[in-house]
């Protein structure tokens, strides 16, 4: 490296003397303007199998609110109820240990994918990335191609320049209100969500949240597109964390393709000291944040694969042999062997399978049934026209079930304790709690200590594997020494 007297990135500096920059040129480095970036439609496995991955993303997201399950919506989220459905689960609260789970199955799968082949999430599962492409499909579609696209932005303003524009921002904002109308979907019965939208009987916080997801959707996907993965998005700029020599990745084969130069189809080029990149850059044209892979690996690359399907096609016409651009690691690029079973991939597939193996045996063998017993607190305890000592306590009954169910209560640790309730036997609605006070009484002599365990014990009639058992203290007077 030069030392920075003789380099030319600081020509006011020279022999160690420090001068004044000018502001406008600080302001200009510090704030460049963004130029828009035209990213040229491509074709080949890749661009299939990427848009194969937004479609039934998409699909997902705008198809499950509708889905139904048994009479209700089969995905919701009800917050005001506490209750979240997905399918046939109902899960509470207090189920919050099964989304700490998925968090972190979540995160061992990002880092298993991304050392195993690099910005796999960014280039084919990122929302961002769906909807971006989906925009882009909508701006082809009225706009025309990529020389069109620019040749339009050039014209001044007309009245065919304007209508083309607004049929595309038309489009924009009709998909960005259908995907902010799903998003509240998800938290609102949507069939509801849709009556109450014709005559416009949104509450507050839907309204807000209808127009801030939409307005997001217009906004990333439309206009910030490839300055969300590189300036916001945090994941560009810890990926090289889990990136080592052996991980797969988007490269260009430099020793093969330079020196770079154009020729004609048939000649011969090694005889000119050329290699095979005929310098079309059809690879900086297709990426969809501009950069030029041929200088590197990048943090602004989201691994769309762009790049490999179009330089494929030019050394098909060529006739040379593909993979000039191809998906690679750092030891194979340079000739050495790669290692894909390595420790880091076992270590993270078999934590990643022990994680999963145990979500789904715990919800397997979940209990739909839960019980919470509180001590009234407003007085220690009282003795009864019979002499008892009796405690009272407040059961809360939790039905995680979608359908109703008749519980028993017993009480058990003290001789001769006794329960006392309104009924024997208890229904609980589906999906539902009941809050049910109870009396348990104890004869003064049957209490060994002024502070006892007991233990209450729910069952549901007809599944005896569901009884579930809750502690409580019961609470006596002060024995007197003898």
């Amino acid at each position: 490296m030069k030392p920075i007297e003789n380099s030319t990135l600081y020509p006011n500096v020279r022999k160690g003397k420090a001068q004044a920059i000018p502001s406008e040129d600080v302001e200009q480095s510090l704030y460049a303007k963004r130029q828009k970036i035209y990213p040229r439609q491509v074709h080949g496995l890749f661009a299939r199998l990427r848009i194969t991955s937004v479609l039934t993303l998409l699909g997902i997201y705008y198809i499950f609110p509708w889905l139904q399950w048994d009479g209700r919506q089969a995905v919701l989220f009800d917050l005001p109820a506490r209750q979240f459905y997905i399918g046939g689960w109902i899960f509470w609260p207090q189920d919050f240990i099964y989304l700490a789970f998925l968090l972190i199955i979540a995160g061992f799968s990002l880092f298993f994918f991304t050392t195993l082949a690099g910005r796999l999430w960014c280039g084919y599962a990122c929302p961002q990335t769906a909807w971006t492409e989906t925009f882009l499909w909508m701006e082809r579609l009225v706009e025309g191609d990529r020389s069109r696209q620019m040749k339009l932005d050039k014209e001044p303003m007309s009245a065919r320049k304007f209508r083309i524009k607004a049929t595309k921002h038309g489009l924009w904002i009709g998909f960005s209100l259908i995907t902010g109308f799903t998003f509240i979907g998800y938290f609102t019965p949507i069939r509801e969500l849709m009556d109450n939208l014709i005559p416009y009987n949104l509450s507050g916080w839907e309204t807000f949240w209808f127009f801030f997801y939409s307005a997001a959707t217009y906004g990333n996907a439309g206009f910030m597109r490839e300055q969300i993965c590189i300036y916001m998005c945090p994941y560009s700029r810890f990926q090289s964390a889990m990136f080592d020599k052996d991980t797969l990745i988007i490269a260009y084969d430099a020793e093969r393709g330079d020196p770079r130069g154009s020729r004609k189809k048939g000649e011969d080029y090694q005889a000119k000291n050329l290699g095979s990149c005929i310098n079309c850059t059809m690879c900086v044209q297709v990426c969809p944040t501009g950069i030029d892979i041929r200088d590197g690996l990048q943090y602004q690359c989201i691994g769309c694969s762009a790049c490999i399907d179009v330089c494929d096609d030019i050394m098909e016409k060529m006739n040379y042999p593909k993979g000039l651009i191809r998906y690679t690691t750092d030891h194979a690029i340079h000739g050495n062997k790669t290692h894909i079973l390595r420790p880091r991939i076992l270590v993270y597939a078999t934590l990643l399978l022990t994680l999963f193996g145990l979500l789904i045996y715990s919800i397997a063998i979940r209990v739909p049934v839960q019980l919470d017993v509180m001590r009234d607190r407003n007085m220690l305890y009282r003795e009864s026209n019979e002499g008892l000592i009796q405690n009272v306590y407040m059961l809360k009954l939790i039905n995680k079930d979608i359908h109703p169910h008749q519980f028993t209560v017993t009480v058990n640790g003290l001789q001769n304790i006794q329960l006392e309730m309104d009924s024997t036997i208890i229904e609980v609605a589906g999906s539902s709690l009941l809050d049910l006070p109870v009396r348990v009484n104890v004869a003064r002599d049957d209490i060994p200590e002024q502070s006892n365990t007991i233990e209450f014990t729910l069952a549901v009639e007809g599944q005896p594997d569901w009884t579930v058992t809750e502690d409580a203290r019961f609470l006596g007077p002060l024995k007197r020494l003898r």
